[in-house]
């Protein structure tokens, strides 16, 4: 699509930049039809606003997977996974009133961390299962589909029907919805579709932009799709997860995070749909494995750190933070060191 280093380099930031403009708006928006609906913070996170973040990495991946580009995609959807968790570090590093798991505990966000941890094992398991497939669709693939909706039936029933609370201390901020809002609720979905549609092309436009970045560069796939393209296709999230902060809704700042990569296993799924010769796992590194297993780490750390709650930790951010910061530094030097 883009014949140049130079053209790529700059359609590539550019799409980066409308993603990074997009994802600010959208937080906003989401954070008052969360309100508006009276889905609250956490359900509207995980059913649209992590979808709509989602939509530049399913862009990417599909548009790699379509164009038989294997680790491309996959190295986006596995690297991306393990730069949201990573962002859920910088944004406790951002809130400094308290340890962002404690002040925006919820039975969704447990929830929602423990479906990623089972939804992230399926792929791995189809990597070193035999090469299967019908009609060039992995078994797995449909049960990740499955195991997805289920889990979101499972979060429904967390937040309408809630078995655990957690303890309200004076750093906890619930989510309380403002019941007054100027303006129709249709033009906010208006605004909300459109910002997503925007976010969606640029994502698309980002990875066509990459393909020739590693073609040119002499750089692998696998390097471009699990750092580079990962870390552009993402914005979305840290800048909707900032946004959310600074709004002061935490809950759909962390149900966001966790939402996305939930989300994230259906890009997965797809790609395997969309590749065409065949099953993708079967075609995948063990790179792509590596960032699997660091995301599965790095939620259950996450884990952890919202089932302890501590209120400050080290620099006033908490122990799970400092942990799967240090966690994907010490992955991703291991990784451009074999790159």
């Amino acid at each position: 699509m883009f014949s140049s280093l130079t053209l790529s380099l700059i359609v590539f930031a550019f799409a980066a930049l409308a993603i990074i403009i997009a994802g600010t708006r959208l937080a906003r928006l989401a954070d008052e039809l969360a309100d508006r609906t009276g889905l609250g913070e956490a359900l509207f996170g995980v059913l649209l606003l992590a979808g709509v973040t989602s939509l530049p990495d399913f862009a990417a991946t599909l548009s790699a997977s379509m164009d038989a580009r294997p680790d491309l995609a996959m190295s986006n959807a596995m690297g991306s996974m393990a730069v949201n968790l990573l962002f859920l570090g910088v944004a406790d590093i951002v809130y400094r009133k308290a340890n962002l798991e404690h002040a925006a505990a919820s039975s969704v966000n447990l929830m929602l961390a423990t479906l990623l941890i089972v939804l992230l094992t399926l792929p791995l398991l189809a990597i070193i299962s035999p090469s299967v497939a019908s009609w060039g669709v992995h078994p797995v693939t449909p049960v990740i589909v499955g195991v997805y909706l289920f889990g979101l039936h499972l979060v429904y029933r967390a937040r309408t029907k809630p078995m655990w609370f957690p303890r309200l201390t004076s750093q906890t901020v619930p989510d309380k919805p403002e019941l007054h809002y100027q303006g129709r609720s249709s033009e906010v979905w208006i605004r909300f579709a459109v910002l997503a549609t925007i976010t969606a092309l640029a994502g698309w436009v980002l990875m066509e932009s990459a393909k020739v970045i590693a073609d040119q560069t002499g750089l692998s796939d696998t390097l471009v799709g699990g750092v580079f393209t990962a870390l552009a296709t993402s914005t979305p999230e840290l800048v909707t997860t900032i946004a959310a902060i600074r709004y002061g809704a935490l809950t759909l700042a962390v149900s966001n995070i966790f939402g996305t990569n939930c989300f994230n296993m259906l890009v997965v799924a797809a790609a395997d749909v969309g590749y065409p010769n065949g099953s993708i796992y079967s075609e995948l590194s063990s790179v792509q494995m590596t960032w699997g297993l660091v995301s599965i780490l790095m939620t259950a750390i996450l884990l952890l750190g919202m089932v302890r709650r501590e209120t400050y930790g080290i620099g006033r951010i908490g122990f799970e933070s400092a942990m799967i910061l240090s966690v994907y530094a010490v992955a991703l030097g291991i990784i451009l060191a074999n790159g």
